[in-house]
């Protein structure tokens, strides 16, 4: 993330709201805590584009787009000085945890591919970005003719264009879009508070976070949105990424543990080019399951579809992610996993997808946008009723 404000943290300080602050505060407490601690370091104009309504306009304003502060929420990460860039850093550290697999560290390397994505730009590797709104949606697509898919076509372009609806009146920088680690933004869609009910929303491309808090618990870890490209590259460290080799190593798993017959009734008659449930999509799950039940599969394949769920709900922190995996155990007997496409996760239109009572999780290949010789990925983690904590209908 870049930081290129001038604002000194003293002076924001004194510009605007103070925030109380419990250093010793644990669970939900800590994340407050450390919100207040980053909502302290801003200026008044700032605070009143980090801190918002929690209306459905705003929480439902995300997108896995490059579209910018036209397509989301927030304060951009950008517009921050160091040490308010560092304040926020430690609210998404506390907020999804620490160490190797867990959601901060996701995050963290999701904004660097982003970084990698924006240099592979500059240095003429690929088309320019979309910017704004303007453009036309050309994904999420799905047709119960395989031969009127476009995603069945291996060589067909992959489509990045915005989907999401705009944010509602919440300021932020960067109106344009792009590609790089400073255009993702953070708001607070209600007052951060240890009782009261409110969404910490964070995102930019390829990346939606949206975790919803009520009564000092966290009442919705989704709807979650990551993807990456490139899928895997090599710093100038010598360090190796590969952001989401968990995510998709999980469901390979999976689907290589079904017997040939069971693959037969796990396939899906669509095609898919993007994920359903993406920006703009809330409450559209489809009303009949398909695919094979996981009541049918064996203990150790059962055990897979629970280890492919779990690097979803892991970006969220421990407490919430064991919660989520109980819940979603005892719903195992009636979740399906289904797939279109190949298994192999490794060309256009790859899909493969678990759905059940709660848990909804899809897994996509697209052909590179920057990268165009090589696949990226798009996933999304829903909940059928715990997307926003449950506080919208969308019936």
């Amino acid at each position: 993330m870049a930081a290129n404000a001038a604002t000194t943290t003293g002076d924001a300080k004194k510009a605007g709201v103070h925030y109380p602050v419990n250093k010793k505060a644990t669970g939900v407490a800590a994340v407050v805590s450390a919100a207040n601690t980053f909502l302290n370091t801003l200026d008044s104009d700032q605070q009143a584009a980090t801190v918002l309504d929690f209306s459905q306009a705003n929480a439902t304003s995300w997108s896995n787009l490059p579209c910018g502060s036209s397509c989301r929420p927030g304060i951009q990460t950008g517009s921050l000085s160091d040490d308010q860039l560092a304040a926020l850093k430690n609210v998404l550290k506390v907020a999804l945890g620490t160490g190797k697999d867990t959601g901060y560290e996701h995050v963290l390397q999701t904004l660097l591919a982003d970084d990698q994505l924006a240099s592979a730009e500059s240095s003429g590797s690929g088309p320019s970005a979309p910017s704004g709104s303007t453009s036309t949606d050309a994904s999420a697509t799905a047709s119960a003719d395989p031969s009127a898919s476009t995603s069945a076509d291996p060589s067909a372009t992959a489509t990045d264009a915005p989907t999401g609806a705009p944010p509602s009146g919440a300021p932020g920088g960067g109106a344009g879009g792009g590609y790089g680690s400073d255009i993702y933004f953070l708001a607070f869609l209600g007052t951060p508070s240890a009782d009261g009910t409110w969404q910490l929303h964070f995102g930019g491309h390829h990346l939606a976070v949206n975790i919803t808090y009520k009564d000092g618990k966290v009442s919705g870890a989704s709807p979650f949105f990551t993807g990456v490209e490139p899928t895997s590259w090599t710093a100038d460290d010598g360090t190796t990424y590969e952001p989401l080799a968990n995510f998709r190593d999980g469901l390979l798993k999976l689907t290589s543990s079904l017997s040939t017959e069971q693959l037969a009734k796990a396939k899906l008659s669509e095609s898919f080019s993007d994920v359903l449930l993406g920006p703009g999509e809330d409450g559209q799950f489809p009303t009949t399951k398909e695919g094979i039940k996981a009541s049918s599969l064996s203990p150790k394949q059962k055990k897979l579809v629970l280890e492919a769920i779990h690097p979803w709900i892991a970006d969220v922190d421990d407490a919430t992610a064991k919660q989520l995996t109980k819940t979603y155990a005892r719903e195992l007997d009636q979740t399906f996993v289904s797939y279109s496409g190949g298994t192999a996760l490794d060309t256009q239109g790859d899909y493969v997808r678990i759905d059940g009572p709660s848990v909804w999780i899809e897994f996509v290949c697209q052909n590179g946008f920057v990268y165009q010789d090589k696949v990226h990925y798009h996933t999304v983690y829903r909940d059928h009723t715990r997307d926003y904590g449950s506080e919208f209908s969308f019936s």
